[in-house]
């Protein structure tokens, strides 16, 4: 847009704003949550074995991860059998439909998976899921 000028010889000022900027970083913004939000989601980078299997219903679920070094994960943070126990038996106590996600790396072994779901059991929650990937 043009500016134009007065007769005392100065310049009108444009009141409008310039919307472009603000489209681009809306753009930026929304391109950093579609990339960042599957790995808030996933949290800790685990090989799931393959298979094929219905899908799990997303009522109110926790995730327990186990990763290829044997550690227990609970969202993102690692965390021992015991301080899990305490962990899963406040969440039951709040939310008596609890079910969890139990996510095993594919190159752990079985017993580092019971343990994890001996823990869970512990803690009195019965509705849980083994998470795996699906197989093409």
């Amino acid at each position: 847009m043009k500016r134009s000028h007065k007769k005392n010889g100065g310049m009108k000022l444009i009141s409008e704003i310039n919307l472009t900027p603000l489209m681009d970083l809306t753009f930026i913004l929304l391109i950093t949550f579609i990339i960042t939000f599957p790995l808030i989601e996933q949290g800790v980078l685990i090989n799931l074995p393959k298979m094929s299997s219905a899908p799990i219903k997303d009522d109110v679920t926790k995730t327990v991860s186990v990763d290829s070094s044997g550690n227990i994960h609970y969202g993102n943070k690692i965390v021992t059998s015991s301080e899990l126990l305490s962990y899963l038996e406040q969440e039951f106590a709040m939310e008596p439909s609890l079910t969890v996600l139990i996510r095993g790396d594919e190159t752990v072994s079985y017993g580092e998976i019971i343990k994890a779901l001996k823990v869970v059991h512990s803690a009195g929650i019965t509705s849980l899921s083994l998470v795996t990937q699906e197989d093409n």
